[in-house]
């Protein structure tokens, strides 16, 4: 991994569709992954009521995710009506099921064998009854042998859980703080990724800025369970802020927010190729101001144009 980046970001790519029955203001916090020939993103949705809910689309190309339905996942009776919000999807390979993981005040997943029927999802269960600090941005991420649990919870600390593959989803415990730091530096959603071909992983973490505007901080680390190190991890050298972005189509957002990178599979393993990175994000008006759930942000993508692939 090189230890400073550049992006290049397109316009808004994903934005709300309110219907007769959600009155959406955002979409934010996207997950996404290629199966099946098409791309799938899981997003949050904010109400003009201060709801959070969830919402599904797909394309088969980029260029087509401006113009692709939202389906709303509290139409699922499964899922339902209620706090969801921030997902991440994944493969699990050993079981043959797709997860979906999100917030629901505790740490919660779904499952499906089809991830492009929104129908599908089974109804909530949860990881672990109660929280161990962090309740927010939940992120599943497993090894070999070990699957891991992480957390923030807008304090400045990074949380841990884990239980065996073989175990997964059940069993999670062995809960700890794996980095601490100020509040704003540490923030929430988080992402960890493994680079292919190597042993290294890659963790990605939101802050907010001195200027008051979202970014992400990097480190990285010799495993699932190491000691997580500085990569770019500074305003001045930050993995993705508005000072190492550039807006061809114009400058449309200040805040590098919430997002993931775009993997090469979509099992457990969150496997990212090291070169020319791509992170699909969440920005808004630098004008916007009030309530948090009321800020407008939409989704764009940012291409790494510094790899040295």
């Amino acid at each position: 991994m090189p230890n400073s980046f550049q992006w290049s970001s397109s316009g808004q790519l994903i934005t709300p569709k309110p219907d007769a029955s959600h009155n959406v203001v955002a979409v934010k916090d996207p997950s996404v992954v290629y199966a099946n020939g098409k791309w799938h993103v899981f997003m949050t949705t904010a109400n003009t009521a201060r709801g959070w809910s969830m919402a599904y689309t797909s394309f088969s190309d980029w260029s087509q995710a401006s113009s692709a339905p939202l389906t709303y996942l509290d139409t699922n009776p499964n899922i339902g009506t209620g706090y969801r919000a921030a997902p991440q999807v994944f493969y699990f390979a050993p079981k043959n099921q797709w997860y979906l993981v999100y917030q629901t005040g505790r740490p919660s997943y779904s499952t499906s064998n089809d991830p492009g029927n929104p129908w599908s999802w089974s109804a909530p269960k949860d990881f672990q009854t109660s929280n161990f600090g962090g309740a927010l941005d939940y992120w599943v991420i497993c090894d070999s042998s070990m699957c891991y649990l992480f957390s923030s919870g807008d304090d400045g600390k990074l949380y841990r859980s884990e239980t065996t593959v073989g175990n997964f989803p059940n069993g999670f415990g062995n809960n700890k703080v794996v980095l601490q730091d100020s509040q704003f530096a540490l923030f929430e959603g988080e992402a960890v990724y493994r680079v292919q071909g190597t042993n290294t992983y890659l963790l990605m973490m939101e802050a907010i800025g001195s200027d008051g505007n979202r970014y992400y901080r990097s480190f990285t680390a010799g495993g699932l369970n190491g000691q997580w190190q500085p990569l770019a991890a500074g305003e001045s050298n930050p993995f993705a802020r508005a000072n190492n972005v550039t807006f061809p189509s114009g400058a449309w957002t200040k805040d590098i927010s919430h997002g993931e990178l775009i993997r090469t599979g979509n099992d457990q393993t969150m496997t990212i190729n090291g070169c020319r990175l791509q992170f699909l994000y969440q920005g808004r008006d630098p004008s916007s101001s009030g309530d948090y759930s009321q800020l407008p942000y939409r989704l764009g993508l940012l291409t790494q144009t510094n790899d040295s692939c």
